[in-house]
């Protein structure tokens, strides 16, 4: 009896410590590709679901800017050519959400490309105040023999373009990030640590703390968004302050001539004082 109790109770901590081990990934994931609903054909929006919950939402355009080299014409050295590649509609997503971290993984061109990003919540105290999330690592997958965006020639293979330690979109706890401006980052790739940059536009992401389903939580605007706001906002504020201090001007002049008109004017002219009394 006292062997079966313990096989039992080896049983539950086996369970206990396989479950805490792999928790995370046994969560039912969906993902939903969302991009047809955006009426600008280069920006894609994409929702990851666990449990029947959104838990990250993002909508950009991405268009990736990736170096390499073909053969001279004189079949000896190596001429520098550059590919421009657009995140297209037809992504295939993946992802995972955890309570401190969370993953978007997209893939496209059989699986030629993958651009994946990476978010992460700063400090690990759930009550402490001021806390935020960021983008904290970015990785891209390319292959340089998929003709579609290489030229022939091209040296094959495929290579990986990573920057990590990132500080990106620095959001607090329980907002969106959103960001019209274009938002340029720079990755080291291992072909020959070539320089890789990635543009991100008409930003916003969601990765955590979604409270409603499919819907975003209030925004918090990059900084060149608020610059841009206040620049557009300042002629008019400067415009109204002047016209206010227009009109009190005229109303206080108006109040003045009105008291000075009502007195009675005493003669400059002492000659002119003889008709007075």
């Amino acid at each position: 009896m006292d062997i079966c109790v313990s096989t039992q109770v080896l049983g539950l901590h086996l369970l206990l410590l396989l479950t805490y081990i792999v928790g995370p990934n046994m969560a039912e994931q969906e993902v939903e590709n969302l991009s047809g609903l955006s009426s600008n054909p280069d920006k894609n929006i994409f929702a990851i679901r666990e449990n029947g919950t959104t838990c990250l939402m993002a909508e950009f355009s991405a268009r990736i800017l990736v170096p390499y080299e073909v053969p001279s014409s004189n079949e000896v050295d190596w001429n520098l050519e550059e590919a421009n590649i657009q995140l297209p509609r037809d992504t295939e997503i993946k992802g995972k959400c955890w309570n401190n971290e969370s993953e978007l993984h997209l893939s496209w061109a059989d699986k030629s490309y993958t651009l994946k990003l990476f978010f992460i919540k700063d400090g690990q105290e759930a009550k402490s105040s001021g806390r935020s999330w960021k983008m904290n690592k970015i990785q891209f997958i390319y292959d340089l023999s998929d003709r579609t965006n290489f030229k022939s020639g091209a040296r094959p293979g495929k290579h990986t373009a990573s920057r990590h330690h990132l500080s990106l979109m620095v959001t607090p706890l329980g907002m969106s990030y959103e960001c019209e401006a274009s938002e340029k980052v720079s990755l080291t790739s291992t072909d020959q640590k070539k320089t890789v940059v990635l543009y991100l536009s008409e930003v916003h992401i969601q990765p955590f703390d979604i409270k409603s389903d499919f819907v975003y939580s209030e925004e918090y605007k990059c900084l060149t968004d608020q610059r841009k706001q206040l620049e557009e906002t300042l002629p008019l504020i400067l415009g109204l302050t002047l016209g206010v201090a227009i009109v009190i001007i005229l109303a206080v002049y108006h109040v003045h001539h009105k008291m000075t008109a009502n007195q009675v004017q005493i003669p400059r002219d002492r000659s002119l004082y003889k008709h007075m009394g």
